[in-house]
């Protein structure tokens, strides 16, 4: 591994959050799947970490999501311990969790709201014009 400079080591890739523009077709989750691993997996799409997906990252996102079931089928003896380190292995390389991010110095950008701010309307306000009163 050669020497980085100081802004090498100081960079951090940024992208906005939310779904990426021009994912590819992929595969819809196994109907085999825990619910779980489906979530997991559909909320890959919704991230912005998946605009740096090439479709060997789709594959092992749905291999994730296969591991991901099965450690949540072992309902009877428990989850084996070195299926779930494998697992959360599999599933930092795909920069899921912002401590993932973090350490690959990602950073994702949150996206602003255009155009003017609503008014505000509290909680019990709404409750008063659904409940007609």
């Amino acid at each position: 591994m050669g020497h980085r400079s100081k802004n090498e080591k100081d960079s951090i890739t940024k992208a906005p959050s939310g779904a990426p523009d021009g994912l590819p077709d992929l595969p819809e989750p196994s109907p085999l799947w825990d619910p779980i691993a489906t979530d997991w997996y559909l909320s890959l799409r919704e991230s912005g970490q998946a605009a740096f997906y090439e479709p060997s990252d789709w594959a092992v996102a749905r291999y994730a999501a296969e591991l991901m079931s099965r450690v949540l089928d072992c309902s009877e003896r428990g989850p084996n311990g070195q299926l779930v380190a494998a697992l959360n292995s599999v599933m930092s390389s795909l920069l899921t969790t912002e401590g993932d991010r973090r350490r690959a110095r990602m950073e994702l950008e949150r996206k602003k709201l255009a155009g003017p701010k609503l008014a505000s309307v509290s909680p019990l306000d709404s409750y008063r014009d659904i409940a007609g009163g």
